[in-house]
């Protein structure tokens, strides 16, 4: 993704998708992504879209507006000053339009003398203004269905002056300073629940690919997490063709090859990330040599890599369980076996025969096609997918294999 942007498309609007498996390490790698920008002279704005907006309910003026958001409060802090006349007269008639008709029941949405746009000395703070409409949009879907009804229409005019009065200016300012360009990185989208719009289409696929031609019209460098569930959709092409790429993927790290043996390279990677975890302070050669600190063998550490299945977020989770059974140092064999199995019991009572079968077929073929199987398997964690110089492959998550029903 960097190199798209520091070496193909720099001084061109570039918009790429990002996915993966929940927990397997999306946030750190776009967080080393926004380190490495910002050493290139980029300016970057990196933000949880989950944090504002209700994951359950999206539409992408809601995404728009979230954007305009972060975007000008980073550039606020860094001291970029713009007019924004259209913008600001936009966000008078949103609360205009909705603070007259909410009814005492609902959060009255206050105009903007009122909700803390800060107008001092000739300033306009978007960012604080946008901040209070979405807010309370986020907490009401009766403001947040109204919201729509006025942006809608509006959507091809909203994204003209975000680009116009927003996006271009600073651009120009932040070259004056120095800077390379404008990146804005919106993680979490990703999570945005699988759940159907009023007229039965999902939602992924409705935002991404109904309505992903609109997503990708700002005019700097954009990279979205997207769900991982629109890998396996029919729409999967019609995503492609929007966006003008193909979605970068973050696989697990492999702890083992296609052929069943261990993968050196993923069996170390995930050593030097406990280790790193255990004594952050020290050198890589030296964190390691401090394993017979933390567990009693290295064997066991090797044996909590390989459970996890390269999955990052699992990986902790069980350190922090076993942690908790042991509350000492070294960590033992028989108390990782004994979370191992606890573990293996709870998800085992989850998993119905019919799955039992597809996670069969799984184990066998190494191979995970269509929707169906995305559902019932890969978004529940019960397969993980890695690459390698083939591409693609699935194993079942090791917690399972234990169980023996393979």
């Amino acid at each position: 993704m960097k190199a798209q942007i520091t070496l193909f498309s720099e001084d061109q609007p570039t918009c790429q998708l990002f996915t993966g498996h929940i927990g397997c390490g999306k946030s750190t790698e776009l967080s080393r992504l926004k380190a490495e920008l910002l050493k290139e002279d980029f300016h970057v704005v990196y933000f949880e879209s989950d944090q504002d907006l209700e994951m359950n309910d999206v539409d992408v003026g809601d995404i728009l507006l979230v954007i305009a958001r972060q975007v000008s409060e980073s550039l606020e802090a860094s001291q970029v000053n713009l007019p924004l006349q259209r913008f600001r007269a936009f966000l008078e008639e949103i609360t205009r339009l909705l603070g007259y008709d909410v009814t005492p029941l609902e959060v009255r949405i206050p105009r903007v003398g009122e909700f803390g746009i800060k107008e001092k000395q000739g300033e306009y703070s978007l960012s604080a203004g946008i901040a209070k409409i979405t807010t309370r949009a986020k907490n009401s879907p009766t403001l947040r269905h109204r919201l729509r009804d006025y942006i809608e229409p509006r959507t091809k005019t909203i994204i003209d002056v975000i680009n116009t009065e927003l996006i271009e200016p600073a651009i120009a300012q932040l070259q004056h300073q120095g800077k390379r360009g404008l990146v804005v990185i919106v993680d979490n989208l990703d999570r945005v629940e699988i759940v159907p719009k009023p007229w039965g289409r999902p939602q992924p696929e409705y935002l991404f690919v109904d309505r992903g031609g609109q997503l990708r019209q700002l005019n700097c460098h954009v990279i979205y997490t997207m769900p991982l569930g629109l890998r396996f959709s029919k729409d999967y092409l019609r995503l492609t063709n929007r966006f003008g790429v193909e979605p970068k993927v973050l696989p697990m790290i492999p702890v083992k090859q296609r052929n069943g043996q261990e993968c050196q390279e993923g069996m170390a990677r995930l050593r030097a990330m406990v280790m790193a975890r255990a004594f952050p302070k020290l050198a890589p050669a030296q964190q390691l040599e401090g394993i017979p600190e933390v567990f009693d063998a290295p064997e066991t550490l090797d044996r909590l890599c390989s459970i996890s299945g390269g999955h990052v977020r699992e990986l902790q989770t069980m350190i922090r369980e076993w942690m908790i059974l042991e509350q000492e140092l070294p960590l033992s064999r028989a108390g990782l076996e004994y979370v191992i199995r606890t573990k293996c019991n709870k998800i085992r009572l989850t998993i119905e025969d019919k799955e039992w079968e597809l996670l069969r077929q799984v184990h066998k073929s190494q191979e995970v096609i269509g929707e169906d199987y995305y559902r019932l398997l890969v978004r529940n964690l019960f397969v993980y997918e890695y690459y390698d110089a083939q591409g693609s492959w699935f194993a079942v998550n090791p917690i399972l294999v234990e169980t023996g029903k393979l």
